[in-house]
Parts: structure tokens; C-alpha cells; sequence
């Protein structure tokens, strides 16, 4: 009896989806042989839980099902942790690089939305973000423009964080950043 219940929540637990995910892209790829050309499909994907993970994933495979499979199951085994502030932004602005591709990331006050372009929209929505300002210099590459932007938000560290690495309180570093504030008259 212990072992059917066992079945039954392994079960619910893979039909309950934890994660969300987003095809970014989709490229067909070919080879060239002795009888002709051989297609196959190379998959990006972005997943997250939609409260503060995310992770990218790419997938090679003879059909575009199993190429998509594949990058899923690679996004979920690399995702990491972003803090965000009041659940809908980030704590700073950051920028972030990888090869010639550069973005730009931007807090934003409740309502702006998600202003951002293709592969960063989806790693943003992905991971629970509603507020957002993003540029994206350079490459316009996605594998590239979303490793920019997981650099990026591997960089943001919350007042939490700050304040532990410095072997403060909190209270003091965030009424420190209202302290340098200028004064109103």
C-alpha cells in the first residue's frame, strides 16, 4: 500500500510543472555527407520558476521535440538565484557582458513593465521580474545576449547580501543609501 502511494506522488509531482519555460530560439542546422545533406535542429531555452530562478539550456537533436527537450532539461540543471526587490525588480542597475554582447539592466518603479527585446524578455519573465528597463549592445546573438544577461544578474546582491559581506545590519546600509540623498527644501 506504502509503495502505491509513493507512485501516486512521483507522479503528481512530474505532472505539477514547477517550472516555466520559453523557446527562445530555433535554428536548423545541416551537414553535409557522401548521399547529400543531414538537417537537424539546435534548441535554446530559457526556464524559470517565475521567483527569482532562471537558467538557460541549448539542445541539439534530429527533431525539433527532442532538441527542446534537450534544453530544457540543461536549463534546469544550471539555473541560479537572483534576489529581487519587493518580488517585481531588481536592487540595482546593473550591466552585463559575455564576447561582444553588452546589456544594460535598470530598476524601475512599480508599473513600468518589461521593457526589453527578445532573448532578455524571456529570461526577465522567466524569472519573475515586472519591472524592468534593459538595452542590449552589441551582439544581437541570443545565446549570446541571454549569457550577457545571466552575467548581469549573477552580479545583483541584495542589502541582505551587502550587509553580510560588510558585517553590518541592514537598517544601516539602507538608511546609510537614504542618507546621501539630498535634502529637500
Amino acid at each position: 500500500m506504502a509503495r502505491e502511494s509513493t507512485r501516486r506522488d512521483r507522479r503528481d509531482r512530474d505532472e505539477t510543472p514547477e517550472f516555466a519555460d520559453r523557446l527562445v530560439a530555433i535554428n536548423r542546422v545541416s551537414k553535409t555527407v557522401k548521399g547529400g545533406k543531414r538537417f537537424g535542429f539546435a534548441a535554446l531555452v530559457v526556464v524559470g520558476d517565475q521567483k527569482g530562478r532562471v537558467g538557460f539550456g541549448k539542445g541539439k537533436a534530429k527533431e525539433v521535440p527532442e532538441a527542446i527537450r534537450k534544453a530544457t532539461e540543461q536549463a534546469k540543471r544550471n539555473m541560479i538565484r537572483v534576489p529581487l526587490r519587493e518580488g517585481r525588480t531588481l536592487h540595482h542597475d546593473i550591466e552585463g557582458h559575455h564576447g561582444a554582447g553588452k546589456v544594460i539592466m535598470r530598476t524601475a518603479p512599480a508599473g513600468t513593465g518589461i521593457i526589453a527585446g527578445g532573448p532578455m524578455r524571456a529570461v526577465f519573465e522567466m524569472l519573475g521580474l515586472q519591472d524592468v528597463v534593459a538595452k542590449s549592445l552589441g551582439s544581437q546573438n541570443p545565446y549570446n545576449m541571454i549569457r550577457a544577461t545571466l552575467d548581469g544578474l549573477r552580479k545583483q546582491s541584495s542589502p541582505r547580501q551587502v550587509a553580510q559581506r560588510r558585517g553590518k545590519k541592514v537598517a544601516d546600509i539602507l538608511h546609510r543609501a537614504e542618507g546621501n540623498a539630498p535634502a529637500e527644501a
